[in-house]
């Protein structure tokens, strides 16, 4: 009849929900197929500037900070990167790391690179001299470091290096040592009670020696002083590594901490790369001071 309606071929039936399973597939499609450009604009991103953020690149690429975690971790398992703390450099590794398994005699290690150790105290100590309470670690360059701050009158010292508290013996800078087990060649006192006085404290800066540092972090040849050091670094405010250009690449028995663990290093030339790019991923203040030419 003239009024039937006649059926509408042309009318769509609304789309069938999709399944979550099928949506999450769907999604991990995409992750894989997407991989391969993310990997490629992370090695471009490197190869700019040397260090890469898990946050910057989540950010750039539209995704995840686990997913981009996991770019990093199947980087590094093909040798293209290395992971530090909160991103990744470059894995630029002909660049071999020499292991210290002795450590030489205290007059040893300060005659050795004496001009930058001296340029490297100064500095120091200049960065320094503003603060009341300071922590000052073992070592040959903190001990050249007192030297400098012995007209220092407001400033509290704490130390677990005899050597630097004889150095300022008598000086305007109160001195506090800790009590505790002496390690003789090296003038320094160790162990649990020595531990546990100054881990009560609060400094508004340590300033810390190292044997060493790679792109991994830093390092000590004893584990007794390690202790003191990273009471030091826990307790700080400004945390502060010293250590001259002679040490890059360069690692002993025990890791005292990594580049996130400072806020700045102290050093008498610019570092190779890959230990430049991982401080600059940890954003430690790099410092040069140079050593006075003919000095």
């Amino acid at each position: 009849m003239a009024g039937d309606r006649l059926p509408d071929t042309h009318r769509t039936e609304p789309p069938l929900p999709v399944p979550p399973e099928a949506r999450a597939e769907a999604g991990d499609e995409r992750q894989r197929l997407l991989s391969p450009t993310r990997h490629a604009r992370i090695l471009d991103q490197l190869g700019l500037s040397g260090s890469v953020s898990v946050s910057a690149l989540a950010a750039t690429l539209g995704v995840s900070d686990m997913t981009i975690r996991r770019d990093l971790v199947e980087l590094e398992r093909e040798g293209r990167l290395v992971r530090v703390h909160g991103g990744a450099v470059l894995n630029d590794t002909p660049a071999s790391v020499a292991m210290d398994s002795e450590e030489p005699s205290f007059d040893a290690r300060l005659r050795r690179g004496a001009d930058a150790k001296a340029a490297i105290a100064a500095y120091a100590a200049n960065i320094v001299a503003g603060y009341r309470t300071l922590a000052l670690d073992v070592g040959t360059t903190t001990f050249l470091m007192a030297a400098h701050l012995r007209e220092v009158a407001h400033l509290k010292i704490f130390t677990n290096s005899l050597r630097v508290s004889t150095a300022l013996d008598g000086a305007g800078p109160e001195i506090y040592v800790a009590g505790g087990r002496v390690r003789p060649e090296e003038m320094s006192v160790y162990g649990p009670t020595a531990v546990a006085q100054f881990e009560k404290l609060w400094f508004d800066a340590a300033v810390i020696g190292t044997s060493g540092i790679t792109a991994e972090g830093f390092f000590d040849y004893s584990f007794e002083d390690t202790d003191m050091k990273r009471v030091y670094l826990r307790r700080s405010g400004l945390k502060i590594l010293l250590c001259d250009s002679a040490k890059f690449q360069r690692m002993s028995l025990v890791q005292v901490g990594a580049f996130a663990d400072i806020n700045m290093l102290v050093t008498d030339a610019e570092p190779p790369p890959r230990i430049s790019a991982a401080l600059a991923a940890a954003r430690v203040d790099v410092r040069i001071a140079s050593p006075v030419s003919g000095a």
